[in-house]
């Protein structure tokens, strides 16, 4: 039997299922897969008696995508009962099958997440194929959802409610190696032929076996691995975890509280029972603002990245093989241990050789703590080490395929060392700039080949952030671009390409949110105030404490800069009240920053950091109106406001870039799916009047020109 998704062969008395839709490379679980699954699984009813085992079997690369997603980003909240449907649906058709008193096998050839993995779990014995690169999991949690296709109640069952925690709550994948230590692969195999073959032998191995062909909750000796709810073990650790995880979600994120509750609930009822409860928070899910928010950006988006949509096509695919790094502080440090780790040859060059080694130390320390945990072996550190080359000659960057520089804000001496280790670069070489802000096609004017020049903005710490914004220069060429794509994969980061501006996308936009909240500090809103507000938003960090860390008086140097080069080209730059106040507080007030000793923080050693007391007497008003909500709108709002003026200016030309830049750069919230998906989240409309009010109250930086409505409307993503 033939279907669109897959086909139902018998023979021998092996009744297989082979999954392999129609014009796609993987299989998902879509509404013609959902039809098919019922029609086969009625024929396996009907064949019983001729079946000894039934193998679960897959025609592509992976063994199972999971659910179709397209399809959710088109649901509403009126649809959850049909949802609700759907998903008992498939889970009933699992169940036949898995109950049907015929061993079933799941032949594992490639990845299995989410409902691929579920697909799985219909299996009572499961072969996988022995390669590492495999993946396994439920990380359904991730995307605003949770594993309701069974993911939940079984691996609970299977591995109890603390074991299965990291799994279903945390979305920790694993490979198939380490599925065969948890327990959920039985067997593995070196290659995907011989699968079915160790299937059959399997089937045959238990004939007359019923345990065989019965899961172990289905069993009438089943207990739970560490107990239920009940027990008092596990009941103490399940106070505290509600608490624990609105500690770390806000309680802006339902999708971890839901999984937690499916199953806690879960394993205090019956297995039929347990998965409908399943079935039921995940209907709620499906049909939430939060799940299509964080499905669009940490699925689509990250997709569309990963696959080099950014990426100027025709271009080769390139890795360089040894780069040069200018400037040994914080930033090159941080980006010659990015690349020495991926095993990519690096000359560390600073003013002195002692510096030089300052830096390579840096990747000394990371590595060292990670040799002394266990997770490195000192063989590979030594190896990591030793591509690094610290120097303060500017003949050991000879034959290099890239540098970087990473030296200080300041375009005299980027102009220096452009010109002193450009015409080290190997043939066909190129050459990359690591500034935040200034802009590319004046940095490019030093280079003797600009259309070989091209912005590498790295964020800093470079080994724990995963984004870099490439900048392309009015003069650089596509294939600098798709080159500098290439080796920001390389180093296993995500790359975003936006065109030459001041401050490119992220600090641009980053610099609103700042600015924003130093401007509501000198209103007389209370620092605390507003910082608890923003964190309570989702941002990682109130903008106070953020510009202290990245040092009021960078703030400042970059204010003067862009002053100077406004009356360089005969014109006027007006400062925001943002601006403002932090020139105050470095020019009058002394307060430079975190690493000067305070800034809008005090930082007593030994101690935590605490809001500095004299911003009350400086800055509060006591009289003052202010709500959270309009505190919070106009964090987020400001900085939407500011990525869809990229998209109308062209800086961006994509949403992709805009949202995973704005949450891996900046820290916009996940839960809105970035700076553009929380206008498209609100609806343009509702966003658009917010706006108006925010900016009838709070000036012009909320404010929409038509342009930028334009802009908004156009690219406005479609399912």
């Amino acid at each position: 039997m033939k279907l669109k998704t897959l086909r139902y062969d018998l023979a021998d008395g092996i009744a297989t299922l082979t999954f392999d839709e129609e014009n796609s490379p993987v299989n998902t679980m879509c509404l013609q897969w959902q039809d098919d699954l019922q029609t086969v699984t009625d024929q396996a009813v009907k064949d019983k008696d001729a079946i000894r085992g039934i193998v679960l079997a897959s025609a592509k690369k992976t063994f199972f995508a999971g659910a179709d997603l397209k399809g959710v980003m088109r649901m509403t909240l009126a649809d959850a009962p049909r949802v609700f449907a759907e998903i008992e649906r498939i889970k009933k058709a699992f169940r036949t099958l898995e109950t049907l008193g015929k061993p079933v096998v799941s032949c594992l050839n490639g990845s299995a997440l989410g409902g691929g993995w579920e697909l799985a779990l219909v299996g009572h014995h499961r072969i996988a194929v022995n390669d590492p690169k495999i993946q396994f999991g439920l990380p359904e949690v991730t995307i605003g959802l949770l594993p309701g296709g069974g993911g939940v109640t079984k691996m609970t069952r299977l591995l109890g409610l603390m074991g299965a925690q990291p799994y279903v709550l945390e979305s920790k994948l694993f490979n198939p190696a380490e599925a065969q230590q948890m327990g959920v692969v039985h067997e593995l195999v070196e290659s995907a032929d011989q699968l079915l073959p160790r299937a059959k032998a399997w089937i045959e191995s238990v004939q007359g076996d019923a345990e065989a062909a019965t899961h172990p909750w289905d069993r009438k000796d089943y207990k739970m691995p560490g107990g239920t709810p009940s027990n008092p073990k596990i009941a103490g650790g399940l106070v505290v975890a509600p608490a624990m995880l609105k500690t770390k979600t806000r309680g802006l994120y339902p999708a971890p509280h839901a999984t937690l509750a499916a199953m806690v609930e879960g394993a205090q009822v019956d297995f039929d029972t347990a998965m409908r409860i399943e079935s039921r928070y995940l209907a709620s899910l499906m049909t939430s603002p939060v799940a299509k928010n964080m499905i669009n950006t940490f699925f689509f988006n990250l997709n569309a990245i990963k696959s080099g949509q950014s990426r100027p096509r025709d271009v080769p695919k390139y890795k360089p093989q040894k780069v040069g790094v200018l400037g040994a502080g914080m930033m090159g440090a941080g980006i010659a241990y990015a690349q020495a780790s991926r095993g990519i040859a690096t000359v560390l060059k600073d003013v002195s050789l002692e510096k030089a080694e300052q830096g390579k130390a840096y990747s000394q320390k990371i590595t060292q703590s990670r040799v002394d945990k266990g997770r490195l072996n000192p063989h590979d550190q030594t190896a990591l080490l030793g591509r690094i080359t610290p120097t303060a000659t500017a003949a050991d960057l000879k034959g290099c395929d890239l540098i970087i520089e990473a030296v200080f804000e300041n375009r005299d001496l980027k102009a220096q060392v452009t010109k002193e280790a450009e015409a080290m670069l190997a043939e066909g070489g190129f050459f990359a700039s690591n500034t935040s802000t200034l802009p590319i096609s004046g940095l490019a004017q030093a280079s003797a080949k600009p259309e070989k020049f091209v912005g590498i903005h790295f964020f800093s710490p470079v080994d724990k952030m995963k984004l870099v914004e490439i900048i392309r220069g009015q003069q650089t060429d596509d294939e600098t671009v798709a080159r500098a794509f290439d080796y920001v994969l390389a180093l296993g980061k995500l790359p975003i390409v936006v065109n030459d501006s001041r401050g490119f996308y992220t600090s641009r936009t980053f610099g609103t949110y700042v600015m924003e909240g130093a401007a509501m500090l000198g209103e007389g809103i209370p620092a605390a105030v507003i910082e608890n507000a923003a964190v309570q938003a989702g941002l990682p960090v109130g903008p106070l404490a953020v510009l202290d860390e990245t040092a009021l008086s960078l703030s400042v140097h970059v204010l003067d800069q862009t002053r100077a080069d406004f009356r360089a080209e005969g014109k006027t730059y007006d400062a925001t009240p943002g601006e403002l106040l932090v020139e105050r507080m470095v020019k009058e007030l002394k307060r430079n920053g975190r690493a000067a000793g305070g800034g809008f923080y005090d930082y007593p050693k030994g101690e935590k950091k605490h809001l500095w007391p004299e911003l009350k007497a400086l800055f509060e008003k006591p009289g003052v109106q202010w709500n959270v909500q309009d505190i919070q709108d106009r964090l987020l709002y400001r900085q939407s406001v500011e990525t869809a003026r990229c998209l109308a200016e062209g800086v961006l030309t994509s949403v992709h870039d805009a949202n995973i830049g704005s949450i891996f750069g900046i820290g916009f919230p996940g839960w809105t799916g970035g700076a553009m998906q929380f206008i498209y989240g609100q609806g343009i409309e509702q966003f658009a009047q917010r706006c108006a009010e925010l900016a009838a109250k709070y000036g012009d930086g909320f404010r929409l020109t038509d342009e930028v409505k334009a802009a908004i409307r156009k690219f406005e993503p479609q399912y």
